[in-house]
């Protein structure tokens, strides 16, 4: 059986904007980062099989070398969508840089008389990007989500195939017995219309699920600072504090404000009140380490659970917070405050987190008594 491979391509095409249109929806009403990238891609590979229509017209010379950077552009934007899952932003150039080469090796070929011109650097950056979108989707943990599983798959087997493909090519040409059978356009273009179809269930719940978390961490943070909201901080410290505890472990806890922040809401407004309490917070994420967890306890109050840690590694954070917020920028004609911490340990208080933070909270209030500027730590039975 011979498939008809501009039927095909056409066929590719047609299914690529539907589902960019269906997705498109779905982007909108969930703001979904994977589901935008996701269109952008289908976007690349509907215009991309549009231009390899033009294949064997005078047209050919552009389109072909058009076609191949689209197509490895759709595959860039997977791996970038995959990459946002993680939270990593994708720099323009590395999005940018595969589909210059893919383009630039296809015009160095001859494409006026040659339908495979860049053929060899297009089938490896195919293997090659859909082998780094499917790493970034394996990598996802389960507890993250389980909608990633089939992508996973699905971006494996391809990147599996385009490899195979690629070495098939460079050993007999686009004109082997080989390649013409399995690894042709029109098979090609079969197989892709099928995994396109196959990942659109596993798309719609990934998107749904980047809602929910995105619904959950918005209820869960404060809005100004982004740190957890007091209610969130108490219950994941409390678990927390409790299970260091039945491990035999402590953990301790900084309570830090900021001295005489009235005055700057004052005397400036509540803008630069604003900005203090914002470098104020990110002094606090820079300072600690991933297993932490911080909190908006009050207006000017940033409360910080260090599970596992002694005193002697809250009094490091403490100074580390100081140096951070003593290089932050401020605005014209502000100063930034200073900070007083008071800081209590599972080991003085309980292992329970109520007793730390009321041992934590009067180490503060003798730290402001002091004169501010200081870090005072609780003794026990105090």
């Amino acid at each position: 059986m011979v498939l008809d491979v501009e039927s095909l391509k056409l066929t590719l095409g047609v299914v690529a904007l539907t589902l960019g249109a269906l997705f498109y929806n779905s982007y909108r009403r969930t703001g979904s980062a994977y589901s935008g990238w996701w269109c952008l891609s289908l976007g690349f590979l509907m215009a991309g099989n549009i231009a390899y229509l033009l294949t064997g017209t005078t047209q050919q010379v552009w389109a072909d070398p058009l076609g191949n950077a689209l197509i490895v552009a759709g595959a860039s934007s997977i791996w970038a969508g995959s990459r946002s899952l993680h939270l990593r932003r994708t720099r323009a150039w590395l999005l940018l840089s595969g589909p210059v080469v893919t383009a630039v090796a296809s015009v160095l070929e001859n494409p006026a008389s040659d339908a495979w011109s860049g053929g060899v650097v297009y089938l490896a950056l195919m293997a090659v990007v859909m082998g780094l979108a499917a790493r970034e989707l394996a990598l996802l943990k389960p507890s993250e989500s389980r909608a990633h599983q089939p992508l996973a798959a699905s971006a494996g087997l391809l990147a599996l195939y385009f490899a195979v493909r690629t070495f098939v090519y460079v050993r007999e040409g686009p004109d082997g017995p080989e390649f013409t059978t399995y690894f042709s356009s029109a098979f090609t273009s079969m197989l892709t219309i099928v995994m396109l179809v196959t990942v659109s269930f596993s798309m719609t719940a990934l998107s749904n699920e980047q809602l929910i978390n995105a619904l959950n961490d918005r209820a869960s943070r404060d809005g100004l600072t982004g740190l957890l909201n007091r209610t969130t901080f108490e219950e994941q410290a409390g678990r927390e504090v409790r299970r260091q505890h039945a491990a035999g472990s402590v953990s301790t806890l900084i309570i830090a404000d900021l001295d005489h922040f009235k005055a700057i809401n004052d005397t400036h407004g509540h803008a630069a009140g604003d900005a203090a309490i914002q470098a104020f917070a990110d002094a606090c994420s820079a300072s600690i380490r991933h297993t932490d967890l911080a909190g908006r306890y009050g207006g000017e109050e940033v409360i910080i659970l260090l599970p596992g840690a002694q005193q002697e590694s809250a009094w490091i954070i403490a100074e580390t917070i100081n140096s951070h917020l003593a290089a932050a920028k401020p605005p014209q004609g502000v100063t930034f405050p200073t900070v007083s911490y008071g800081i209590a340990t599972s080991s003085t208080a309980g292992g329970d987190l109520a007793p730390m933070v009321e041992a934590a909270d009067r180490a503060l209030y003798e730290a402001k008594s002091l004169g501010r500027n200081r870090i005072v730590t609780a003794k026990p039975g105090n």
